[in-house]
């Protein structure tokens, strides 16, 4: 058995009960996924889900004139997909890859099926799903009621809480298109927060220099983002080996039984 130098390091895979880990161990497949990256249209089937290790996954939503805007920012707390258990199947957002990095791939059957047959599982689920509800819900309002520099603060916060460090590569462009705002509010917004010395922006780079103050710029919607998931999440209770990129675990009980897949 083959395994890389880096542990498992997603928040719901690392909190799953020992007794489940069977079920999912020999199905799981590391991927490599590039910025970019689409891994599903509104509506389209969900043949795998993902759970981010060092990716970011941005779900988000297209208008009929082509407009977007982001609902939700996916990373290593949780699973991109969650429609394929919830009884939809189909997807209802883009899912883009916003960060570049490591993702374990999962069979939609699987978790369909364990959700189905295992009640830790389902509560788990259930209650990353409420989280990510939640998300959606403070990501509308924040939108739609508070300023561009607001929504700016919550976003690089958001999305520094799915990275290691304390900058992203981004550019304006691709920030106007996730909070649908026009670019030259990104602009504005971005010399505002530099002005403040609370960022630096340069290149299509953002490096977050002062983040408490950042976090006290922000509006209450990071705040009631964090704190529901911080509420609704378990602390991993596992560390579990990666398998090599591209590669499958080797089950650890013999065969999988067929009654958890279909």
């Amino acid at each position: 058995m083959v395994f890389s130098t880096l542990r498992l390091k997603n928040q719901l895979l690392s909190s799953l009960p020992d007794a489940e880990w069977p079920y999912w161990h020999p199905w799981l497949e590391c991927v490599d996924l590039p910025a970019g990256k689409l891994l599903y249209e509104s509506g389209s089937s969900i043949h795998h889900v993902y759970f981010p290790l060092t990716a970011v996954v941005s779900l988000y939503h297209v208008t009929e004139s082509g407009a977007t805007a982001e609902v939700a920012l996916v990373g290593h707390e949780g699973v991109v997909g969650v429609s394929s258990f919830m009884g939809g199947r189909g997807a209802i957002s883009h899912a883009v890859v916003l960060c570049a990095g490591q993702a374990l791939q999962l069979p939609s059957s699987v978790i369909r099926r364990r959700f189905e047959q295992s009640s830790q599982v389902q509560s788990l689920m259930l209650c990353y799903t409420q989280a990510l509800i939640a998300q959606m819900t403070h990501t509308a309002v924040c939108n739609r009621h508070h300023s561009v520099d607001q929504a700016l603060s919550r976003w690089l916060l958001l999305s520094l809480d799915r990275v290691p460090g304390h900058e992203l590569q981004m550019t304006q462009e691709l920030i106007a298109n996730m909070l649908g705002v026009r670019r030259e509010g990104v602009t504005e917004a971005a010399l505002k927060l530099q002005r403040a010395g609370l960022i630096r922006y340069a290149r299509g780079r953002i490096a977050v220099l002062d983040r408490p103050g950042l976090e006290h710029r922000c509006c209450e919607c990071y705040r009631a983002i964090k704190a529901e998931y911080d509420r609704l999440l378990p602390e991993p209770v596992l560390d579990r080996p990666l398998p090599a990129s591209g590669a499958r675990f080797e089950p650890l009980l013999g065969r999988l039984p067929e009654s958890a897949v279909g």
